[in-house]
């Protein structure tokens, strides 16, 4: 639930920022416009009022407050003496540093043990391994987000086939069944993401102007939910703009895709890249060709703050809870775990970062006051709220 200090630094952010100038970019790929355009964006006029998105098979989501424990119930986990096994898809974002983070603090409090921790970078395969490893090591619970939601189904239901407890982070893989082959789902808002980036992307796209999409190749429900969002809120409130996508498949070489798009797309006013590790390559190959774009995108990862706070490409964020997501999942595996109730869907809503509240959000997603090179660069840019 976002925080009502939240909503008042927001603000009181948005009505600071509003004194202050922001450039807006124009871009050397062929935009016509002259000058740079002052771009202004409260993140309190972009943040959904409440959840946007429905569940992968169009559940109803329920807030993470319905997983709290009872001192009942926590006491039946502490006594369990359970074990817990984490197959992360990645670990080589802030994203997943975070979550785990959250899942670990939480399972430790309950006196969980966690047997191990795999990461597959991505490589479905190797998740399939990871999967079959902790399956021998006979955990209580496994707690993991899929690759390939289709190629890994096999391996997920040999899980629930094995009598131990499965909590999806983001989506569930392909033919699963709630509650028997899994107990419960933790996932972001992903329309409400998207619908974060789309907005604020339009506030730099002129009259009947060009929006640009790099997206993620790959048939994973959790980035498409973005992607979706995006173009549907363009079409709803912004029909005169027109829309272009290109697809990366190789999460380590989305900068030559993006240069290669504005190349072959000079009339993109704005870019929406799908998160925020792919959205920083692509700012390293447009700044080394000599193109500048505003960007917006998924995750408020550090580099990502560094970018906005010193008025780089990055405008704003539609930015995720990880480390908040880990408590959530932690709780339902404990209530698994237990035989208490799991809901199907649990959703945390989406969060606006802006420059105007860009270093309270960034302690309120990091669980730590924003980093020196973060203050330093809203110091010298005197953009930050």
């Amino acid at each position: 639930m976002k925080s009502t200090a939240r909503s008042l630094l927001t603000a009181v952010g948005g009505i600071a920022l509003a004194s202050l100038v922001l450039a807006g970019c124009t871009t050397d790929s062929g935009s016509d416009s002259g000058a740079a355009e002052t771009v202004v964006v409260d993140p309190g006029t972009i943040e959904p009022a409440g959840i946007v998105g429905l569940g992968k098979n169009g559940e109803t989501p329920v807030t993470v407050e319905e997983l709290e424990l009872t001192d009942e119930e926590k006491a039946e986990v502490v006594a369990g003496d359970f074990t817990v096994g984490i197959s992360m898809n990645t670990m080589d974002i802030d994203w997943s540093r975070l979550t785990l983070e959250g899942i670990e603090d939480t399972l430790d409090e309950l006196g969980v043990e966690i047997i191990g921790v795999t990461d597959a970078k991505f490589d479905v395969q190797q998740q399939i391994s990871d999967l079959e490893n902790l399956i021998t090591q006979r955990p209580d619970a496994i707690i993991s987000i899929p690759t390939d939601d289709v190629a890994t189904a096999e391996t997920y239901k040999k899980v629930s086939a094995a009598g131990i407890k499965l909590i999806f982070i983001h989506m569930p893989a392909s033919g699963l069944v709630y509650p028997t082959d899994y107990q419960a789902v933790i996932a972001p808002d992903n329309q409400g993401n998207g619908e974060i980036a789309a907005a604020a992307l339009s506030e730099y796209i002129p009259e009947d102007g060009v929006a640009g999409i790099v997206d993620f190749a790959v048939d994973f429900y959790t980035t498409n939910q973005r992607t979706l969002r995006v173009k549907e809120w363009f079409a709803q409130n912004r029909p005169d703009v027109t829309v272009k996508d290109v697809g990366f498949t190789d999460t380590n070489g989305v900068g030559s895709v993006a240069a290669n798009f504005m190349t072959a797309n000079p009339d993109v006013d704005g870019l929406f890249v799908i998160w925020d590790s792919p959205a920083m390559q692509a700012v390293a190959s447009l700044r080394n060709a000599g193109v500048t774009v505003p960007i917006t995108t998924v995750d408020l990862g550090t580099e990502v703050a560094v970018d906005m706070a010193s008025d780089g490409y990055i405008k704003a964020v539609g930015a995720q809870e990880p480390y908040r997501q880990g408590v959530a999942e932690a709780l339902a595996a404990a209530r698994a775990m237990i035989g208490a109730e799991t809901p199907a869907w649990v959703a945390l809503p989406s969060v606006a970062v802006t420059p105007a509240n860009l270093l309270e959000s960034y302690e309120e997603i990091f669980h730590t006051p924003a980093p020196s090179e973060v203050v330093d660069a809203c110091d010298a840019s005197q953009i930050c709220g």
